[in-house]
């Protein structure tokens, strides 16, 4: 069984002496090329999460992690916010997101410049990411915040989703007003995403979006396996956000609405029916069409992961054992096919029948989605994965 400590001895060695995490090849090798914002991000709340384990090793690769933020290269100084990669200077919602959810996480565990960087990352996503008349984040902006991209996307939108939470727990004792705030966000973007494009569609999410929030279900359809914008419907999303439905009730509590769990339910019931072998091969296709068919056949290690996720966080909120019973099969599955024992990781891209692919991923960079599914067994369901280990 994949061992969490093996997997973070895995991830230290993204480690960049000069500051900041960098691409890990498969065989733990940094890949010679430009650290990008997200990678830093994630890895470092990562290490946050293990610092709260008590984890020493980890606390000081979050520290790491949370300088190499604040004074970076990555962080603009003159402009501010963060540029997505060391040779792209574009502000993106998506990195933002994490740079968010890493310093809410580096706040939790007490990491040292963690509310620093927090105060600055919520400062920049406030001001420039969250349009509140729509309930949802705009794309990305060039460098100097003068333009924004007519593109629209639901993920930086769900990864905010994610982040705020993280946030307003992190600040729940210090600000509670805030806190409210950031969870009512959190809510409004859940119900326009989930309870209303997905629900509308019989669970079929779109994905992509002009400016105004209309959805362009043709977007890419020439080029499908875009690694951040594929064409049609991208299963392991309805996944997440069938759990972050559950952490979003579980942070409001009594003020839920019980559409929360309704929808958790009917998006997860339509992503494992729909996706779990929709080819004849066992696993989750990366993308379906809108006829429910297979576009990428390709088989990605976090969108297996993210369906253990949701069905460990719904057995637990539930207690019905069949959601037990998928995590376990699913697991199995991804120990028999994903897990690498050369590394302590999964392979990030399978073919349908199981050899180790790249038409999409290379390397194994992401211990996020990996590590978060590790710790959610056995975790009361909070808002953020930081509030439950605490």
């Amino acid at each position: 069984m994949t061992d969490l400590d093996r997997l973070l001895a895995f991830a230290a060695r993204s480690r960049v002496p000069e500051g900041g995490f960098g691409y890990l090849r498969a065989d733990g090798s940094l890949e010679d090329r430009p650290q990008e914002t997200y990678i830093v991000a994630r890895m470092t709340h990562v290490f946050g999460l293990a610092a709260l384990l008590g984890r020493p090793g980890p606390a000081a690769l979050a520290r790491h992690g949370v300088a190499a933020l604040l004074d970076g290269p990555l962080h603009d100084a003159e402009h501010g916010g963060w540029r997505s990669a060391g040779d792209d200077d574009t502000k993106a919602a998506y990195a933002h997101a994490f740079v968010v959810l890493a310093g809410a996480t580096a706040t939790a565990a007490g990491v040292e410049g963690g509310r620093q960087l927090l105060g600055q990352a919520l400062a920049v996503w406030d001001g420039r990411f969250w349009d509140d008349a729509e309930g949802l984040v705009v794309e990305e902006w060039e460098r100097t915040w003068s333009a924004c991209s007519d593109y629209r996307g639901a993920n930086a939108t769900m990864h905010g989703v994610e982040a705020t939470l993280a946030a307003a727990d992190a600040l729940a004792a210090e600000e509670p007003a805030t806190a409210a705030a950031l969870r009512h966000r959190a809510l409004r973007s859940t119900e326009r995403v989930v309870h209303g494009w997905a629900r509308e569609r019989q669970w079929r999410l779109p994905e992509h979006f002009t400016a105004a929030w209309e959805p362009l279900p043709e977007l890419n359809r020439d080029r499908p396996d875009d690694p951040f914008r594929p064409y049609g419907v991208t299963v392991g999303h309805q996944f997440e956000w069938a759990r972050l439905c559950l952490h979003v009730r579980a942070a409001l509590g009594g003020d839920a609405p019980g559409w929360l769990l309704d929808d958790a339910i009917g998006l997860f019931g339509a992503a494992a029916e729909r996706g779990w072998a929709a080819d004849g091969e066992l696993g989750f296709p990366y993308t379906l069409g809108w006829d429910d068919r297979p576009v990428v056949v390709a088989r990605m290690h976090w969108a297996l992961c993210e369906a253990i996720a949701a069905a460990t966080v719904l057995r637990a909120v539930t207690g019905e054992p069949r959601y037990g019973e998928l995590a376990r099969t699913w697991r199995a599955h991804g120990e028999e096919r994903f897990a690498d024992p050369a590394t302590g990781s999964w392979h990030h891209e399978l073919t349908p029948r199981g050899e180790v692919g790249s038409t999409v991923w290379t390397g194994q960079p992401d211990a996020y989605h990996l590590a978060q599914m590790l710790l959610l067994d056995g975790l009361p369901v909070r808002g953020s994965l930081a509030a439950a280990l605490r």
